[in-house]
C-alpha cells in the first residue's frame, strides 16, 4: 500500500526556501569570517605565550601539531608552575603595575559614569542655553573633545601636573582619564534616557516623588543596562590608554600598557614575554566582558527603539 502525499511544495515555495538557506548560509558565513578576523590576534597573542624563540620566529600558530607548548614566556614573568612559589622581582613589577590599572581604570570608569549620566540626564529632560549653544550645542561640544589628538594636549597636561605635584600620582590619571572617556558616557547615556518615556517620570511625580526620586527610582533601573555598557566601554578605553599613562608617570603609577610597552631588549622584542604579558593584562577584560556580555548587548540596543 503506497501513501501519497496530499500537500505538496509548489516551485515557487521551494525557490524561496532554496534562497532562503542560501541567503542564511553566505550570512553565517561572512559572521565566522569576520569573527576569526577579530579572535586571531587574541589567538595569537595567547599562543606566543607557549613559544619558544625558535616556534616564534618560524610563526607556528597550532599547539601540539605545530609546536610543543612551553612556559617561557610566562617563566620571565614569574607566573609559570614552577616559578610561581618562588619570589619574583618581575612578578612583584607586574601585580604593582596590574593593581594601578585596576585602580585607576575602575575609579576613572566609575566616575565618568556618574557625572556622564548626570549630564546625560539633564541634557534630555531640560532645556539648557550657554551663550548661543543649546542642548544639542552643548552635547557635540562635549563629543568635538574627542576630535583633539592627545598629543596636542601632552605639553599643557605636563606642565599643570608638575605645577598640581600630580606626576605619577594615581590620582592623576584618574582625573585626566575620567575627562577622556566623558564625552563617551554623555553620548551613550544621552540616548539612553531619550528612549525612556517621560510619562514615567510624570506618574511618579504625581505620586509624589520629586524629580531626584523619580531619577533614582524609576529613570535609573531602566537606564541600567545603558550604564554598563558605557562603564565596560570606558574600562577598556582607560584600561588600554598608554600615551599618558606613560607621559606623566614614571615609577610609581606605571600602567601594565607601559610595562608591556618596555618587553625590548638590546637583542630586540621578546615576543613570548610580550605576549604572557599581554595575556595577563585583557584576560580581565575578557571575563568582564562574557560576564557582563547581556548587559552590553542590551545598553547598546536599548536606545535604537523607542
Amino acid at each position: 500500500m503506497t501513501q501519497t502525499a496530499i500537500f505538496k511544495d509548489s516551485e515557487a515555495d521551494r525557490s524561496f526556501r532554496a534562497k532562503w538557506f542560501a541567503n542564511r548560509l553566505v550570512v553565517y558565513g561572512v559572521l565566522i569570517f569576520w569573527a576569526i578576523i577579530c579572535l586571531f590576534p587574541i589567538y595569537w597573542t595567547i599562543t606566543t605565550s607557549f613559544k619558544m624563540a625558535p616556534n616564534v620566529m618560524k610563526g607556528n600558530l597550532i599547539p601540539w601539531v605545530d609546536y610543543d607548548p612551553a612556559w617561557l614566556g610566562w617563566r620571565s614573568l614569574g607566573l609559570s608552575p614552577d616559578t610561581i612559589g618562588n619570589d619574583s622581582t618581575v612578578r612583584d613589577e607586574f601585580m604593582k603595575r596590574f593593581l594601578n590599572s585596576t585602580i585607576v581604570a575602575l575609579s576613572a570608569s566609575t566616575l565618568a559614569v556618574i557625572l556622564g549620566s548626570l549630564a546625560a540626564y539633564g541634557l534630555s529632560r531640560f532645556s539648557f542655553r550657554f551663550g548661543f549653544m543649546k542642548n544639542d550645542d552643548i552635547s557635540f561640544f562635549f563629543l568635538s573633545q574627542l576630535i583633539l589628538p592627545p598629543v596636542v594636549l601632552a605639553l599643557p597636561f605636563l606642565v599643570l601636573y608638575k605645577e598640581m605635584a600630580l606626576l605619577d600620582t594615581r590620582i592623576g590619571l584618574i582625573l585626566l582619564y575620567t575627562l577622556t572617556v566623558l564625552p563617551i558616557v554623555i553620548w551613550i547615556m544621552r540616548d539612553q534616557f531619550a528612549g525612556i518615556p517621560t510619562e514615567l517620570e510624570e506618574a511618579a511625580m504625581v505620586d509624589g516623588l520629586g524629580v531626584w526620586g523619580a531619577f533614582f527610582t524609576i529613570i535609573l533601573p531602566i537606564a541600567l543596562p545603558g550604564m554598563v555598557a558605557a562603564f565596560i566601554l570606558s574600562l577598556v578605553l582607560t584600561w588600554n590608554e598608554y600615551f599618558f599613562a606613560a607621559l606623566l608617570t614614571s615609577t610609581h603609577a606605571n600602567t601594565l600598557p607601559v610595562m608591556v610597552a618596555s618587553q625590548t631588549g638590546s637583542q630586540g622584542i621578546s615576543w613570548w614575554s610580550m605576549a604572557a604579558l599581554s595575556t595577563a593584562a585583557i584576560l580581565p577584560l575578557i571575563v568582564i566582558g562574557v560576564v557582563l556580555e547581556r548587559f552590553i548587548i542590551k545598553g547598546m540596543a536599548a536606545g535604537a527603539v523607542k
